[in-house]
């Protein structure tokens, strides 16, 4: 048995990237991995800050996929929108893991830092209020933390001026032969939509024979796995959060778990969800 240590470069590996890319200036490791600024010298700091971007990084990839999705539904072909809300739910699979890592800090070593965080809250993210928005949650007094920035205005006011994810599903319903009611006529998409009896008929009968029905069926069901996860998410939200700081009022103001536990009662599809029940 040879003892000579491995030598990539017979195993011809490139070695030498003066004149062109390397991994590193591929991936801009040198902005990504400097982006972390702790301020206070606590040492559980630096968790929360990388839980935190690294969150955002994800949610930056959920936002690319349902986007996507929601123009291959709008373009009459939902089969591309399947494997895209697919990674949106192992996205949020991903997300709902990464609690399991904050919830090693404990209370104590939280409180070292939070002053310093002023505040700051994950109540004023723009890319999660991005997502409820094209998934179709759309409180429209959630553009108030982000008054202050008229670029991110803009950009969540372009998504409340286009029909949601579950509204273009709704319309593939109805291109499809399916009578969907007051939805059908909504010009308007800057509002949640209200429970609407006749869509929840449409997807019992697509439940009811799945074989006619396929691709409104597989979407139907691609659309509960994202929200479920989805749910999950905030779920796991609301007990690490209570684990971490009890019931005290959130850094941005909020009624912290309270306010968290109020946002589990929000349903994005909510026909999806009867539809169980009268089948």
């Amino acid at each position: 048995m040879s003892t000579k240590p491995y030598d990539p470069v017979e195993d011809g590996a490139e070695m030498s990237f003066r004149e062109q890319m390397s991994y590193s200036d591929y991936l801009h490791l040198g902005e990504v991995l400097n982006a972390q600024k702790p301020i206070s010298g606590a040492h559980d700091e630096l968790l929360f800050i990388i839980q935190h971007q690294t969150s955002e990084l994800w949610m930056k990839l959920a936002i690319h996929e349902i986007t996507s999705a929601i123009a291959a539904i709008r373009g009459d072909d939902p089969q591309p929108a399947f494997k895209m809300l697919t990674r949106v739910a192992r996205i949020f699979e991903q997300l709902n893991n990464a609690w399991d890592v904050l919830r090693t800090m404990t209370p104590s070593e939280y409180t070292e830092f939070r002053a310093s965080l002023g505040k700051s809250s994950g109540f004023q993210s723009y890319q999660y209020r991005a997502i409820e928005f094209l998934a179709g949650n759309r409180n429209l007094a959630m553009l108030g933390p982000h008054s202050h920035r008229p670029e991110i205005i803009a950009m969540l006011e372009g998504i409340l001026a286009q029909p949601s994810l579950y509204d273009e599903a709704l319309m593939l319903l109805a291109r499809r032969g399916f009578d969907i009611g007051e939805d059908g006529a909504r010009t308007d998409w800057r509002m949640t939509r209200g429970e609407n009896q006749k869509v929840l008929e449409a997807w019992r009968v697509v439940y009811s024979a799945p074989g006619r029905y396929w691709e409104l069926y597989e979407l139907a069901e691609k659309l509960v796995d994202f929200e479920d996860y989805f749910r999950r998410w905030r779920f796991n939200h609301v007990t690490t959060v209570e684990r971490v700081i009890g019931f005290k009022r959130g850094t941005g103001g909020t009624s912290g778990t309270h306010y968290l536990k109020k946002m589990l009662e929000v349903e994005l599809f909510p026909e999806l969800w009867r539809v169980r029940t009268v089948l």
